[in-house]
């Protein structure tokens, strides 16, 4: 058992936690740690060519995913560590008494994960875990996506933007970047599909690759009108919005009250997807991208859903567990 320094003694022993410990004492108990290790253990070095050995595999996993909750560069991971007491103890480090990973090592670690497609793994695992604990329904589908914003200015090194992020006009209003799209389980709101496209490209294009096959019924907005002609199954229920201008242009009677009162009973049913967008965007804090180029924007989306389905189900988990666990 490693040994606790004074300075981290004197931190455990104060009478008043932060909400970053509450935080962090949450989603220690409800990430399944055990499997995501052993997901990433056998492409992860255990002896290094020259130099010291690799940090261990937990303490760089919990690393990388602080680094996803407080939206946090190499660099600004870096200093956490040095600065930030909670964030050290998470991460089972000893300030003085043990090697602080560097923002090279943090960005190696990412790197590794790209290069192995493991962020869609590890979504696979936080879902399959959570159908273990009867959490995910599997019954409905709902579809929607959200604009993530890039850097649109030229004044670069390359003087060009992203080539791989498009503008779309959303209103009257332009935007340059990609777009995160996702399929949510009905009942639960929890993300069981993710991909990643520019921001130009329509979302009724993805509904194929957000469906899993099982559910009875998909709920989306009128952006994903045509949907069904896309999805060989046709025992599914479609449930899409009408679009306003075609509500707006009928005239006033019983018939456009009935469908008004449809679409608000719709639009209840598909609020649900907001939940996500909201947890990544305000909770995490990832508001524009990070990386250039698709591949590891969409590896940062997929670690930020699975980590939001573990923060929406976290008291569910919590309660679930064994008395003293």
């Amino acid at each position: 058992m490693k040994q606790s320094s004074f300075a981290s003694l004197n931190f455990a022993s104060k009478k008043k936690q932060t909400r970053r410990e509450v935080f962090l004492a949450e989603m220690e108990r409800v990430v399944p740690w055990k499997q995501l290790e052993a997901l990433i253990a056998p492409h992860y070095p255990t002896t290094a060519r020259r130099g010291r050995p690799p940090m261990g595999l937990s303490t760089m996993l919990r690393i990388h995913f602080m680094q996803q909750w407080y939206a946090l560069s190499d660099p600004a991971m870096e200093e956490a560590l040095y600065e930030i007491e909670s964030i050290r103890r998470f991460a089972g480090l000893e300030l003085n008494e043990e090697a602080i990973p560097d923002e090279t090592t943090i960005l190696k670690f990412r790197r590794l994960l790209e290069q192995h497609n493991l962020a869609q793994k590890m979504l696979d695992t936080v879902n399959a875990h959570l159908g273990q604990k009867q959490l995910l329904l599997r019954q409905g589908t709902i579809v929607d996506a959200t604009i993530i914003h890039a850097p649109s200015s030229t004044k670069n090194q390359d003087k060009a933007r992203d080539p791989e992020m498009h503008q779309t006009k959303k209103g009257n209003q332009y935007y340059f970047g990609m777009k995160a799209h996702m399929g949510v389980d009905l009942g639960s709101g929890l993300v069981h599909a993710v991909t990643t496209t520019a921001a130009n490209v329509a979302d009724v294009t993805q509904v194929p690759q957000l469906l899993h096959g099982e559910e009875t019924s998909v709920h989306a907005d009128a952006g994903y009108i045509g949907a069904s002609k896309r999805v060989p199954n046709k025992r599914l229920v479609w449930s899409i919005a009408a679009k306003r201008g075609v509500i707006k242009a009928m005239g006033s009677g019983r018939y456009k009250r009935a469908l008004e009162t449809l679409e608000r009973l719709k639009s209840q049913v598909r609020a649900q997807v907001e939940h996500p967008f909201r947890v990544i965007k305000r909770q995490f804090g990832y508001v524009k991208v990070r990386y250039k180029g698709l591949a590891k924007n969409t590896a940062q989306v997929i670690t930020l859903f699975a980590l939001s389905n573990l923060w929406m189900a976290r008291r569910r988990l919590i309660a679930m567990a064994p008395s003293g666990a």
